[in-house]
């Protein structure tokens, strides 16, 4: 039986700055579902918060909170934030490079409801994919990849490991300590700005469990998607866009958003997202984003990512304007754990990341908060971890289990159903009427020939569902309307 120190699930940034401070005596293996540049990480775009100095810790827990409705946990923040100070001298200390002017200073820049410049960047729109590039040189563990996980080992409240797909074989690793990095729930919406792999496997393993999932009802959706895409995973435009100058307008180019909030384009994401939809939905008009202001050479260099990518399906930047809706970006909520990882009543087990709920967003994320809570979650997590020194753990036996029929025939078909159910009712505005169809036909659903892994999807969907119509008023990203 082979055994490891520690297990990751999940390759994007808080799997591996975890794995990158965990030492080399330690066995450890990284395991991540598809290939590890398959993550949300890697599409990141805009930057990571960081505060500038002691001085700017109250000022960026107070910008936190008040995006996040003051549902935050206040002491998660402060960590965050203080911490911030420490890992982001870290990164930079072993290597990791962000962009910086003429003079080598490093560059900050501002987004939505941030009240200074405090946001660092990487190649310009693509500091996700140069982080999670970073990480990966810097990994000296094992990393495994086409690892499916489809269950933990659990009993007497401490987990043992995990059953997996691995190259489509079921297999078993075990681990003295395992670290849940696996992300979002994002497939499970119709239009979503997600990895294709983010697909709620482990929330929905927990649910099983009895592990606590905390502020489901808190998604949040980007405002600014091109979502004229066949794929799942839609065309994020940053809002690094609308913080140096890029306006929302409709098809007469009137900057509608001003009827919704005085901040117009700058207003918190939850703000952008609903006056978009509702704008759409009551004017039958489309929505764009215009990026005429800028000057064509700055464009480029700014956003070079962007340029391209667009430049690739006809698009001309900043000269033409690019069609917008919001989409799903993010899971404020996730597995409840305290501000090391730890998942209460559950032993050998933590969680890290945007799998993770230690309350640090409120009912909704700041924006470029999600780097920097992965880094400085992963970093208090293995700090907890390895002050319990060497532990010697007997693992019970666990039978083999070939009976889990991962995809049935029709599941293709059902998930489909489920992903615009999710975004037709469980989306950016929500009526109890709705969210109760929306549970009746989720129940259904669970009731069929199913395989594991939709059957995971329908367990975290029910808890959305369940934490949406527990809260009868609208917070943050969580907007009932009256039925």
């Amino acid at each position: 039986m082979e055994k490891y120190d520690v297990l990751i699930i999940g390759a994007g940034i808080s799997g591996l700055y975890a794995a990158m401070n965990i030492p080399k005596s330690k066995k450890v293996l990284v395991v991540c579902k598809d290939i590890p540049w398959e993550c949300n990480t890697f599409y990141a775009q805009g930057g990571m918060v960081t505060a500038l100095n002691e001085a700017d810790v109250p000022v960026h827990v107070e910008d936190t909170m008040s995006a996040g409705g003051y549902h935050n946990n206040k002491e998660a923040v402060e960590i965050l934030s203080r911490t911030s100070l420490e890992t982001t001298k870290d990164i930079i200390d072993k290597g990791m490079e962000f962009d910086k002017d003429d003079m080598g200073n490093i560059l900050f820049t501002k987004e939505a409801a941030h009240s200074v410049e405090r946001i660092v960047h990487a190649g310009g729109d693509a500091t996700g994919r140069y982080m999670h590039y970073f990480m990966m040189v810097q990994n000296m563990h094992q990393l495994q990849k086409n690892t499916l996980v489809y269950d933990l080992l659990i009993e007497d409240g401490r987990c043992y490991g995990v059953k997996a797909s691995v190259n489509y074989e079921p297999t078993t690793i075990y681990a003295n300590d395992v670290i849940i990095a696996s992300g979002g729930i994002g497939s499970l919406y119709a239009y979503n700005t997600n990895s294709r792999t983010v697909s709620a496997d482990i929330h929905g393993i927990c649910v099983e469990k009895g592990i606590e999932l905390a502020d489901m009802e808190f998604m949040q959706f980007h405002p600014t998607v091109f979502v004229d895409t066949p794929y799942a995973r839609k065309l994020l435009l940053t809002e690094a866009l609308r913080g140096e100058g890029a306006h929302i307008v409709d098809d007469e180019g009137r900057r509608f958003l001003f009827d919704y909030s005085d901040q117009g384009e700058l207003a918190s994401r939850d703000i952008v997202s609903r006056g978009i939809f509702d704008y759409k939905r009551k004017t039958g008009k489309q929505a764009y984003l215009d990026f005429s202001m800028f000057e064509e050479q700055w464009f480029e260099q700014r956003f070079p990512n962007i340029t391209r990518t667009f430049a690739a399906i006809g698009y001309h930047f900043p000269k033409d304007r690019a069609p917008i809706s919001p989409a799903f970006h993010y899971s404020n909520g996730g597995i409840k754990c305290d501000t090391h990882g730890c998942i209460p009543g559950m032993e050998g087990l933590y969680v890290i990341g945007e799998a993770a709920c230690t309350g640090v967003h409120g009912a909704n994320r700041l924006a470029s908060n999600s780097l920097l809570e992965g880094v400085v979650f992963a970093n208090r997590a293995v700090e907890h971890l390895l002050a319990k020194g060497h532990q010697q753990v007997l693992t019970p036996t666990f039978e083999k289990d070939y009976g889990n029929i991962l995809h049935k025939e029709n599941d293709k078909k059902y998930k489909q159903t489920l992903r615009q159910v999710m975004w037709d009712d469980i989306g950016i505005i929500r009526t109890t009427k709705g969210l109760h169809e929306a549970k009746n036909l989720i129940y259904d659903m669970k009731n069929k020939e199913i395989g594991r892994l939709l059957e995971l999807r329908l367990n975290t969907a029910s808890a959305i569902v369940e934490a949406a119509l527990g809260r009868v008023e609208s917070l943050g990203s969580h907007y009932m309307e009256p039925n």
